[in-house]
């Protein structure tokens, strides 16, 4: 089984350029790295950094998935090649999201899902806080949340799921300050484009990687990444991808973010103020999280249907591991 890893193009400047059967990395002139096409999975790249078009060329033919984002981690754009897998898959996965009863039976299992791992992060953060408030009020939600879950299995229509969702969600966030108890930071509810403050804006950059993750396996497998379920098709919009990952956020993202914060690897001081009024993390702590991500993703989880233990990455993503990455 291949051992593929991401090529992750943070410094400012840097330029990616092909040589022979490989990805050379400069900055100013000088070479940072030199990685084999063959042994990547994908490419990131954030803010002012390049890529030439020999290089996204022969990424894509070889099966990389080649994504850019802003500096600050919103997803800008992703290469593609030829399209992979079949016609017919392909025109059965766009029939099923446009027929009313199949995309119901997919976006609540979907909705299901998210909900029930939501509700175990808060249940353990509620078993190891030492606060008996915060732990008493985290457990108020996940109770919430559970009476969710039989109303939902007796949903019938789209609106009705996502109305389940949005509530899940909305009480989810409004006991999600209560998770972390690192000193200097606090989360009155979510904020997006731009997020508003430091626990946000770790979490935007969390959900834009694992989205970038998300498109690329979908991609991969010859699926549209766009033609969704759950979300509502929309120009520009990964909806499909959106939905993968609705089952992932709580379980695998806002864990690492918690992880994250309530370990002080991160510091207030790791953030800044946008002139917009946004919160976007430094170059060190964008490092620091990457590093965190793959590693996370490395970990080995039982599974039920496969062989004993499976990376996340395997679990969860795609059907190839991901070892160490690189980043620049």
């Amino acid at each position: 089984m291949n051992v593929l890893n991401t090529l992750f193009v943070l410094s400012p400047g840097a330029y990616v350029s092909k040589d022979h059967r490989n990805l050379v990395v400069k900055v100013d002139g000088e070479v940072r790295i030199r990685v084999p096409i063959h042994g990547l999975a994908s490419v990131a790249c954030f803010g002012h950094t390049l890529m030439s078009p020999e290089a996204m060329g022969s990424s894509v033919a070889a099966g990389v998935h080649v994504a850019f984002f802003s500096r600050t981690g919103r997803f800008v754009a992703r290469v593609e090649g030829l399209g992979r897998g079949s016609l017919a898959l392909r025109r059965c996965h766009l029939r099923a999201s446009e027929d009313e009863e199949q995309a119901s039976k997919v976006a609540k299992s979907i909705v299901l899902g998210k909900i029930a791992n939501s509700r175990q992060l808060l249940l353990r953060r509620a078993r190891e806080s030492e606060d008996p408030e915060r732990a008493a009020r985290l457990s108020v939600a996940a109770d919430h949340l559970a009476r969710l879950l039989p109303s939902l299995q007796a949903a019938v229509t789209l609106d009705e799921i996502r109305g389940y969702e949005g509530d899940a969600a909305a009480r989810y966030f409004g006991a999600f300050g209560d998770c972390i108890s690192a000193p200097g930071f606090s989360f009155a509810g979510r904020s997006r484009r731009p997020p508003r403050d430091s626990v946000n804006a770790l979490l935007s950059f969390a959900y834009a990687i694992l989205l970038n993750d998300c498109a690329s396996a979908l991609a991969g497998v010859g699926l549209d990444p766009d033609a969704g379920f759950l979300h509502r098709d929309r120009p520009g919009r990964p909806s499909l991808a959106l939905d993968l990952m609705e089952e992932l956020r709580s379980a695998f993202s806002d864990r690492l973010v918690l992880a994250i914060l309530n370990r002080g690897q991160v510091r207030p001081e790791d953030f800044t103020k946008e002139p917009t009024g946004g919160v976007s993390l430094s170059e060190s702590a964008r490092r620091d999280f990457l590093a965190s991500y793959q590693t996370r993703k490395q970990e080995e989880v039982n599974h039920p249907f496969e062989p004993p233990r499976l990376s996340r990455r395997l679990r969860y993503v795609s059907a190839t591991p991901v070892a160490d990455s690189f980043w620049l």
